[in-house]
């Protein structure tokens, strides 16, 4: 008999090892195992970890066989892990109805399970009873099944399996919003059953998507069915986020040792080497100890000061497990792996030591891995003095199976008996390695021949949509529909992937779609859906974004082909040329280098070769059968989801799909022809607005005029009557009031009447028939749609003659509003039809990931509504339509700031600086605002003009408020002059008297008008109703006065005003947008530990926050934010921040405390009187003297400058000083 060899002794070592540990313990039926002895469920996280080393272990045995006997060995321990992931597969398909449901709706009650009983398969407990939600456990799922059916293993057997695959991924490729309750399954580190946005989820499934891509589940043994497929943009979406959170785990967690199965095995999620170091050094300096690292600062688990008889902790409870949290080894196991794939032999023997030290020994020596160490009760106050001094104990499962079974992993690898590309064969672990440079191809494609004549004329040589033939460029709208029968599966009630928008990533390449090649156009150029695609100038804005965004996120072998159509809506008004920045563009695309991008212009034939393609083979010919039947897809934007049956003839099956696709969004012309300049159907004195208003209370909402108006009549005539966009509104009316405004409104819209004095709506589609402005057509079509709804018949060719729904009517007048570029109108109909933009809900998880918060609806709240974690795409939707009232224009433009917003935070972070909480209805509030100040116009101009303006000039608009730099707007006959000055005068006389053009472009009356705009605008925020705060201001408030009325003032007062207004709209900006100084909240903790709390406004900050929170934390930031948002002057709230910062320096003195209360008013007050005080010892006169009403602080003071002897900084560290010089040491030098 052949002598085992050493290599196959201590083999044989590990494998008693994992037999003693782990597979004694898996189910003989369900293939299962129990979390340990004494939990007996099956968590689907833990399976999937504890089965690692049995699968390593069997390809161990495999390579090094000595002898027959150690072949049998591999092939049972690899049928143990086929049995394993069998039965968690099982688990996961007697719940796909929850799967179906979870793809549309990502709601926690829809989820997956998280653990299962064990000999059963079945549930344990209720949807309710558990934080089931947790993406990461099936993403660990998924990317576990890829590597193992990539190394040879066959888990899957059947193409039932393959479909439900299909739509685990669909489960998951939403993880970069979806908020869940993370691998520690707590959700909000406060245990109350709160779900946040999780790194290791989105890191996770980042990993599983990529590495299923492509993949064949039936291995060696599989075709073309058997192919999972992963839209690209997905991933890119995780990866994003992800990079936006590290190191910071979520709101709640600063930091999160479970990040270690991100950065390093088995995700390998960040591509970003330097972020890796980072998050790597930030888990081990602040979570490492000596017996391992504890999960996060302030785990309560299991630690001697957590109460056992609950679930929950309270708020100030958390601070108690500071500096004594359990420490849990099996995140050495973790780093161990991490030096084996990184080769740092150092860092293994390092932690392979220190894992030696803290095993416990078992029966016949085997070596078990503790679940945590814990401080023992009697040492706890001697681990609070000195932490990590203690000696802890182990508690918790023994062995921890996941941890027991990556230490086995890690030593297999260690001691050389598996190569790390064994058990990472889809290669993973390169994910840091250097990317080539990218060329983008842009293929240009004119759609008819007039076009491809212009174009040449200009010396672009295109070719246009028949001449590209046999490859078809089709809309991307068209691959959505087509993806939508991906992972169809009949047996299991599956429906495939839902309507969705579909990225640049994902239509920048071929499609082989039985045996014939397609291209889909980007999804921005696509007009059907929202209307940023109807203006030029934001489509050049776009592209330049996506092109730039290819060459940075393209992983794909091949080039990125973009094909972009030239069509009919580039033209000019005319017809007759191209439109200028379109054809500026295409010169630049043809230099090679656009957006950063490198670039190639092609013509589709050949650029083939190079680009990447994807074949489709879900749609083969034995699929006909499912492709042309009636479908409900989730697609809420026109009715191109229904297909209707084959209209014969003899084309191909998939070509009828595809016509009937693009047929089911042409529009047809109903409407009569537009004459500009004519009459308007309806009273001249009633606006758009009115008829809004009269169409709710027609449809029984009793919802108050919205104090901030976004008026949409572009297109009335100027003596039509507008609302202010900035004016309050009267209190909300009761009672009999009410009524009397129904019948009146209903009196002055003159609506045609029957004889029964009913409205007569032949007489209104009459009217329609012969109306012949836009804005006419719509509002009678809104009075339609609001009585008679959607799907009513508009018989417009007469009676009995056939009819138009109302909507299809409005979609129709959208084209023509987007034709003729009438943007007021154009934002109007989409409200009308609630259009949503296709990406809101990612744009509001791109602004959320960057740890902002976001708010919808107008000041003040209830109205106004708090988004703190991503939401589904429809529940997002009517979110902003509820917090927008009535007003249909709002919520449009709240959607289009939600997506600049995003658009921003990716490419321009900075912008953001410390702005916490993003508040859209006051951003639209600042937008208007500044219009009227830039234009020198009345707050209803003002409101007219930005619903008119361009999608384009709106984001320039919206950069602007921003980044707080002045701007001019093109109404202005030269540009502004900073140093320009003008005689004092009220917002309401310049819009009535005759100001001279030089007049009107003077900075400093234009800075002037922004006290009474603003203190009309944002008292709102606090539903302040003193007369005070009304916009017309006493001729005593700052609310203009530039020189002083009826005083005599020296050369001074030019000097003075060569800078006024500048730290007075500085402020206000920074206020109504919500900034803050750099490492401000920090300030704030650091205070609220010397005292015993802060006073705001009236409202108190406690310092038991910080108790429940660390000074890093997200939740932190927002508590203070709370606070700080019920102020309602913008340019007050800023002082109170500067006041804060000032004791923020004394909270630095060492002493234990600076006071009980602050009142920080108190203090600001005091600064203002020191400022006043050194005012009058300077003799000024009383007009540099005057007091803001509303707050009690000197106007001069808002505009002062922070530096300086006569700087804020100055007399508020003064003020703060006094106020708590009692508590600090005595000194000559502190009042100096």
């Amino acid at each position: 008999m052949r002598s085992r060899s050493n290599s196959g002794v201590r083999l044989d070592g590990y494998a008693r090892l994992v037999q003693e540990t782990i597979l004694c313990h898996q189910n003989p039926v369900t293939g299962l195992l129990p979390a340990s002895a004494q939990k007996k469920d099956a968590w689907v996280r833990d399976n999937v970890y504890s089965v690692l080393a049995v699968w390593a272990l069997g390809m161990a045995y495999r390579k090094n066989a000595d002898r027959d006997e150690d072949k049998a060995k591999a092939y049972e321990l690899e049928q143990s892990v086929v049995k394993l992931m069998q039965g968690l597969l099982q688990c996961m398909m007697r719940q796909v109805a929850k799967v179906e449901k979870f793809k549309h709706t990502q709601s926690t009650a829809d989820c997956l399970h998280a653990k299962y009983h064990t000999p059963t398969c079945a549930t344990v407990v209720g949807d309710d009873q558990w934080g089931h939600l947790q993406v990461d456990a099936t993403s660990m799922y998924l990317l576990t099944l890829a590597q193992m059916t990539a190394s040879g293993l066959c888990i899957i057997s059947n193409l039932d399996e393959v479909a439900f695959i299909q739509n685990l991924v669909f489960y998951i490729e939403a993880a970069y919003k979806v908020a869940d309750y993370g691998m520690w399954e707590r959700g909000d580190k406060t245990n109350q059953g709160i779900p946040e946005l999780n790194g290791s989820s989105v890191g996770i499934a980042k990993a599983a998507l990529e590495a299923i891509d492509e993949l064949d589940l039936f291995g060696a043994h599989g075709g073309p069915k058997s192919v999972i497929h992963v839209l690209p943009d997905e991933v890119e979406h995780c990866q994003s986020i992800l990079c936006s959170m590290l190191p910071r785990a979520s709101t709640s967690k600063e930091m999160d040792a479970g990040l270690l199965s991100v950065i390093s095995y088995p995700a390998f999620a960040v591509e970003d080497a330097d972020l890796v170091a980072i998050t790597k050094s930030e888990i081990i300096s602040r979570l490492q100890g000596r017996y391992g690292c504890c999960r996060f600062i302030r785990d309560g688990y299991l630690c001697p000061k957590e109460d056992p008889s609950r679930l929950h902790y309270d708020p100030a409870e958390l601070k108690l497990f500071e500096n004594i949290e359990c420490e849990w080894p099996v995140f050495w196991t973790y780093l161990i792996l991490d030096g084996v794939f990184a080769g740092d032999q150092v860092q293994v023997q390092e932690y392979r030591e220190a894992l030696e030290g803290i095993l416990i020994r078992g029966k016949n020596g085997i070596k078990l891995m503790p679940e945590i160490y814990a401080v023992p009760h009697d040492k706890v106050e001697e681990e609070y003095r000195n932490p990590h001094s203690v000696d802890r104990v182990a508690m918790g499962q023994l062995p921890h199976m996941w941890g027991q079974s990556l230490y086995i992993l890690g030593c297999l690898l260690a001691e050389g008996f598996l190569a790390p590309g064994e058990i990472d064969p889809l290669n993973r672990r390169f994910s840091t390695n250097f990317k080539p440079d990218v060329v983008v191809q842009v293929c240009v494609v004119a759609e008819s021949e007039g076009i491809k004549e212009l174009l040449r004329d200009h010396g672009v040589v295109v070719q246009t949509m028949s001449e590209v033939l046999p490859i078809r460029v089709m809309p991307a709208r068209i691959l959505s529909h087509v993806y939508v029968k991906l992972g169809n599966c009949k047996k299991l009630n599956l429906s495939g992937r839902p309507y969705r928008h579909i990225g640049v990533l994902g239509t920048s390449k071929f499609y082989e779609i039985r045996n014939r090649s397609y291209i889909f156009t980007p999804q921005f150029l696509d007009q059907h859906h929202f209307y940023l695609a109807l203006d030029n100038q934001m489509i050049v804005e776009m592209l330049r974004t996506e092109l730039a965004y290819l060459s940075s996120c393209w992983r794909m072998t091949g080039r990125p082909t973009v094909a972009f159509p030239i069509t009919h809506s580039m033209l000019v008004e005319d017809g007759d040329a191209i439109d200028p920045c379109i054809l500026a563009t295409l010169r630049k695309l043809q230099d090679g280098y656009f957006a950063g991008a490198r670039v190639q212009m092609s013509d589709l034939s050949s650029v083939q070769t190079t680009s990447f393609h994807t074949h489709l083979s879900f749609l083969d010919e034995e699929d006909d059968d499912g492709l042309l039947e009636d479908e409900e897809e989730d697609d809420d934007y026109d009715q191109e989801s229904t297909i209707c049956g084959p209209s014969g003839g003899t084309k191909d099956m998939f070509d009828q799909y595809l016509t009937q696709l693009l047929h089911s969004t042409t529009t047809k012309c109903h409407l009569p022809p537009i004459q500009r300049g004519q009459h308007h159907v309806f009273s001249a004195e009633h606006t758009t607005r009115d008829i809004l208003s009269f169409m709710a209370q027609v449809q029984g909402l009793d919802v108050p005029k919205s104090p901030l108006y976004l008026s949409v009549t572009h297109f009335k005539n100027k003596h039509r009557k507008g609302l202010n966009l900035l004016e309050i509104p009267p209190l909300p009316q009761h009672g009999p009031n009410v009524k009397q405004h129904k019948s009146h409104s209903a009196a002055d819209l003159h609506l045609p009447r029957d004889s029964q004095g009913n409205t007569d709506f032949a007489a209104l589609v009459r009217q329609l028939r012969e109306c012949p402005t836009l804005q006419d057509q719509a509002d009678i079509l809104y009075i339609l749609y609001a009585m008679k709804g959607a799907d009513w018949l508009v018989e417009l060719s007469g009676p009995g003659q056939g009819g138009v729904t109302v909507r299809s009517l409005l979609e129709e007048l959208y084209i023509q509003a987007g034709s003729c570029n009438e943007w007021g109108l154009i934002r109007y109909i989409s409200g009308i039809l609630r259009k949503r933009v296709e990406v809101l809900a990612e744009a509001c998880t791109d602004l959320i990931s960057h740890h902002k918060q976001l708010t919808v609806g107008l000041p003040p709240e209830p109205r106004e509504r708090v988004i703190t974690i991503p939401l589904p795409p429809e529940e997002l939707n009517t979110l902003i339509y509820e917090a927008s009232g009535q007003d249909i224009s709002i919520a449009v433009l709240t959607q289009e700031i939600m997506v600049y917003l995003a658009m921003y935070v990716r490419s321009q972070p900075a912008l953001f600086g410390d702005m916490l909480r993003l508040r859209i209805g006051l951003i639209m509030q600042v937008m208007a605002t500044e219009l009227a100040r830039s234009l020198h116009c009345s707050g209803e101009e003002a409101s007219e003009s930005l619903m008119s303006l361009s999608p384009f000039e709106m984001k320039n608009l919206l950069h602007h408020i921003l980044s707080g730099k002045e701007f001019g707007v093109e109404r202005s006959v030269r540009p502004f002059q900073s140093t320009a000055t003008s005689p004092a005068i009220s917002i309401h006389e310049l819009g009535h008297t005759g100001a001279t053009k030089t007049e009107r472009t003077g900075i400093h009356k234009l800075k002037s008008e922004i006290k009474q705009i603003f203190s009309g605008g944002h008292s709102l925020s606090s539903n302040v109703t003193s007369p005070r705060s009304t916009r017309c201001s006493s001729p005593s408030t700052p609310s203009g006065i530039l020189s002083p009325v009826g005083h005599s003032v020296g050369d001074g007062q030019l000097h003075w005003e060569d800078r006024q207004g500048q730290w007075l709209r500085r402020r206000r900006l920074d206020g109504a947008i919500n900034r803050a100084p750099v490492g401000f909240y920090q300030k704030v903790w650091k205070i609220l530990q010397k005292c015993h709390g802060l006073s705001i406004d009236g409202y108190v900050l406690p310092s038991s926050t910080t108790r429940e929170m660390t000074e890093g934390e997200i939740k932190f930031a927002v508590q203070v934010e709370s606070v700080l948002n019920h102020v309602p002057q913008p340019e007050y709230r800023q002082l109170l921040v500067e006041t804060v910062m000032v004791l923020g320096l004394l909270a630095d003195v060492d002493v234990d405390s600076i006071g009980g209360i602050i009142h920080v008013d108190r203090i600001l007050h005091l600064a203002n009187d020191l400022f006043l005080s050194d005012q009058k010892s300077h003799s000024a006169s009383d007009y540099f003297l005057e007091k803001d009403p509303a707050t009690g602080i000197c106007n001069f003071f808002y505009d002062s400058a922070p530096s300086g002897s006569f700087g804020t900084m100055t007399y508020l560290s003064k003020a703060a000083i006094t106020y708590v010089q009692d508590f600090l040491p005595s000194s000559s030098c502190l009042m100096q």
